[in-house]
């Protein structure tokens, strides 16, 4: 039997009932990519290490790649690895090499088209990836970078060039999104027409499946057809693979078919900078809950990210305002919170990841004791037979876990849908899945409340329990008389079609 060490700790410093359920994902970069550094996240609580392909070179991510799953293989971890794509929407290039660049208030720039030799660019100066940015930018119109860390107002134009001054001040970053609004409103012309997937990117998607990461965040997804076209596509190349597909809502187009693409999407990303770019900012906080919310009731795992912590790039400590915009995210139960710049280059990558942690389990603690799950109705999702036993089977099985105070919710599952429906149901109680597979394992790393093991199927299933009972009661993770329900959807031959409430012997 298999579990992720930080996990086994847990269950045996505080308990089954105090473990946490919400996800952390750390985007990794040069404040966080040495093995002695990755170890340090995944004690800290790391569940997925995320790539951001906007950022390093293939080398470079191969080598992060590597990293983890030496640390996976020598300690005992369980850290799955998403790959996040650059997308094709407008950014800024590389700045010459500096990791970053700060911009002063009233301060003159140049973003153009031109290219220079030896990538040394002259002083003040940015290049931006679209060729078409000097026709489509007006005089007047605002630049808006990163999500809005920094802002230009276009103050002349003169060729491949545009001649800017800067509005609110900050740090420029390499490769940051960048967007152009106009008289209040965002500017969607030649680029609106630019592919969701550039050709860097499919590029990079071919990289991620030689690699075989466990997650492929899309970015700037503006339709259903797109996360099709792709899955298509990861099936073609990688035959038999488990590489799930996430869909970043992060611009107004994702949002008129938002629905639709979720649907077909594996999971989603609240990716609140863009995002907040592209829509009014007093609307971010809405949109954010409505996605969230919409996941949970279509059964797909749901990210929030970007500027969870922000000022912890620089700062040991977060704002109070920081927390409570964390804290709102557990209680609108979201499956991972997501650190970027702040594990990627900040000073403080490991406090960043403790405040999430430490905010996250407080905060899961209040829901159960103000018993929220109480006040959620969820709609059913099947319509064959079969899954919609296991549907039923789950939402009982949270029902009657929930009113027992049982320890735990175990569930025997081979590709993982049961234990997904019990996520799906957020029960008081932690939800230990018994898969067989490495891959169904990491996958289920990223969702709330699941606890992953691999273990070795019997065709008994009064076998699997024993024999699991048993090697709980050995490495000190259970004791006689924890309560226990257990069920399972390891086939439809002999799918234990009951729920079972046991006390370990």
């Amino acid at each position: 039997m298999e579990i992720d060490s930080v996990s086994e700790a847990e269950l045996k410093e505080n308990g089954f009932r105090s473990t946490r359920r919400t996800k952390l994902i750390c985007t990794i970069g040069p404040a966080s990519c040495t093995f002695e550094q990755l170890e340090a996240l995944a004690m800290g609580g790391m569940n997925v290490a995320r790539l951001n392909m906007c950022h390093g070179t293939r080398e470079w991510h191969r080598e992060v790649i590597r990293n983890v799953r030496k640390l996976n293989s020598e300690k005992g971890f369980s850290v799955a690895i998403m790959m996040d794509t650059q997308g094709s929407e407008i950014h800024m290039g590389d700045l010459g090499g500096a990791s970053s660049l700060k911009a002063e208030i009233n301060q003159e720039w140049t973003f153009t088209v031109r290219t220079f030799d030896g990538g040394v660019l002259p002083e003040s100066t940015c290049v931006v990836n679209y060729d078409g940015f000097a026709e489509d930018v007006k005089v007047g119109d605002e630049l808006v970078i990163d999500g809005g860390m920094v802002r230009f107002e276009v103050v002349e134009k003169f060729g491949p060039d545009a001649k800017c001054k800067c509005t609110d001040p900050g740090r420029l970053l390499p490769r940051a999104n960048l967007t152009i609004w106009r008289e209040g409103h965002l500017v969607r012309e030649r680029n609106a027409m630019l592919p969701t997937i550039s050709s860097k990117d499919w590029i990079d998607i071919d990289f991620g499946l030689a690699e075989g990461v466990d997650f492929i965040a899309i970015s700037f997804v503006k339709t259903a057809d797109v996360i099709k076209h792709l899955k298509s596509y990861i099936t073609a190349r990688s035959p038999g693979g488990s590489t799930s597909v996430f869909a970043k809502i992060e611009s107004s187009d994702s949002l008129k078919h938002l629905e639709d693409i979720i649907q077909v999407a594996d999971g989603a990303m609240v990716a609140r900078g863009d995002l907040g770019a592209q829509i009014p900012l007093e609307q971010v906080p809405s949109v954010q809950h409505r996605i969230v919310h919409l996941c949970r009731q279509l059964n797909k795992p749901v990210i929030v990210a970007s500027q969870l912590l922000e000022s912890m790039i620089e700062y040991p400590t977060p704002t109070r305002a920081e927390v409570a915009d964390v804290s709102e995210a557990v209680r609108q139960r979201g499956d991972a919170l997501m650190l970027s710049g702040e594990s990627a280059m900040g000073l403080y990558p490991e406090k960043a990841l403790s405040v999430l942690r430490t905010v996250s389990l407080r905060m899961e603690r209040w829901c159960r004791e103000e018993k929220i799950h109480q006040t959620i109705r969820l709609p059913e999702l099947s319509t064959a037979l079969h899954e919609r036993i296991s549907e039923q089977i789950s939402i009982s099985a949270a029902q009657m876990a929930n009113k027992l105070e049982a320890e735990a919710i175990f569930v025997y599952t081979r590709q993982g849908y049961m234990a997904t429906l019990l996520s799906r149901c957020r029960p008081d109680c932690p939800i230990f899945a018994f898969t067989e597979t490495k891959s169904v394992r990491q996958r289920l790393n990223l969702q709330w409340g699941l606890i992953p093991f691999r273990l070795d199927f019997s065709d008994d299933m009064e076998s699997n329990l024993r024999r699991t009972f048993a090697l709980l009661k050995a490495r000190g993770m259970m004791k006689q008389g924890d309560l226990i329900v257990a069920v399972s959807d390891i086939s439809t031959a002999d799918m234990l079609q009951s729920i079972q409430v046991r006390k370990i012997p």
